[in-house]
């Protein structure tokens, strides 16, 4: 069951544009404060600060203090995970599944 409740929070996470864009701001320049992450969403900093907390409880991101500043990290493990459990397993089997249907259905090519 615990599973189950961390991978509802990792997709709860993943479904909001805004974290989304969060985590690709810390995957190209990992390590930012609050202010430099605000800079570049239309929101308020609290607004900003919800998303974070969000994505840190689903262990997405880890916050380093560093002084009086708080430092957001992206942690890539979950996203690992998610490939490995829920992609990559249909990745193998897509193409010859997706040929068997057109086959069945009676699709050509061309």
């Amino acid at each position: 069951m615990a599973e189950r409740h961390d991978t509802d929070v990792l997709f709860k996470a993943l479904a909001d544009p805004s974290r989304r864009k969060l985590l690709d701001l810390l995957h190209a320049h990992d390590g930012r404060t609050l202010n430099e992450l605000c800079e570049h969403l239309d929101m308020t900093r609290q607004g900003v600060t919800q998303h974070l907390d969000l994505l840190e409880a689903a262990n997405l991101i880890a916050i380093v203090r560093r002084g009086r500043e708080k430092l957001h990290f992206l942690n890539p493990v979950p996203l690992q995970e998610i490939y490995e459990r829920w992609i990559a397993k249909f990745e193998k089997t897509a193409p010859q599944g997706a040929l068997g249907f057109k086959t069945t259905t009676g699709e050509t090519n061309g």
